[in-house]
């Protein structure tokens, strides 16, 4: 039993001793190294100022970091600088000037950053065109759309005036976002861009006419019925000859 219980003490101290000669090893030259980060809201409306913020380690104090958004061609574009501050954090600003979805990295200038530029940092943000949008619903369920849908409480979706039925539309309200298809024509009124289906209005949280973000994904559509002779405008059945 002695002879057991000193072997498996020695097989743990070696284990042990190896654990920490890994680590004096990795400190021996400073602290480990952090990994490094790149945070960002993952909406904002457009001409609103969006923020980057992150870590790339001490060792890149004083040096300028650059954020980049990649464009539909898929092409990176500059979009904001900042310098990394001496514990190796950064902050930049980028007063927003394009709307879509964007991918986006950070990159440090230098030849160390074009040799790692294989593995930047990178995050998605969306920055939405700021419309407004009213709603609607009661008094036209069960009637047709003029995309050919029946009008539900629970039909996700928004009127246009001119998107193809089907397009995709995605919404931003007080930090909630979703993506609805065009469902059908309008709205014809009170100076609004488009028209929410009581269920989408609902899961943005929108009770009255408000302000919201859009961005129209033209030439991806979501699948929809075929359009129908319908009326817009809630889907309102054109009155008998």
């Amino acid at each position: 039993m002695r002879r057991t219980t000193a072997t498996l003490s020695a097989l743990i101290c070696a284990a042990g001793c190896i654990s920490g000669a890994g680590v004096v090893s990795a400190s021996a030259d400073g602290p480990a190294a952090q990994a490094p980060t790149l945070f960002t809201r993952p909406g904002e409306m457009l001409g609103r100022t969006l923020r980057f913020r992150g870590s790339v380690g001490a060792d890149q104090a004083g040096r300028t970091l650059q954020i980049q958004r990649q464009q539909a061609d898929g092409e990176w574009v500059s979009t904001a600088t900042a310098v990394v501050a001496q514990d190796g954090s950064f902050l930049a600003r980028w007063r927003t000037d394009a709307i879509g979805s964007f991918q986006v990295r950070a990159i440090v200038a230098g030849a160390e950053a074009q040799a790692a530029a294989a593995t930047p940092l990178t995050t998605t943000t969306t920055v939405y065109r700021p419309v407004r949008a009213t709603w609607f619903g009661p008094g036209f369920y069960g009637k047709h759309t003029a995309c050919g849908q029946v009008m539900t409480h629970a039909l996700l979706g928004v009127a246009h005036r001119t998107l193809p039925c089907g397009t995709p539309v995605a919404l931003f309200f007080g930090g909630r976002t979703v993506t609805v298809p065009v469902v059908d024509r309008g709205p014809f009124a009170n100076g609004a861009r488009y028209d929410l289906t009581s269920a989408a209005a609902e899961s943005l949280g929108i009770a009255q006419s408000s302000v919201v973000g859009v961005v129209p994904m033209r030439g991806a559509p979501m699948p929809a019925p075929t359009p129908s002779p319908y009326a817009g405008t809630g889907g309102v059945t054109p009155p008998a000859p």
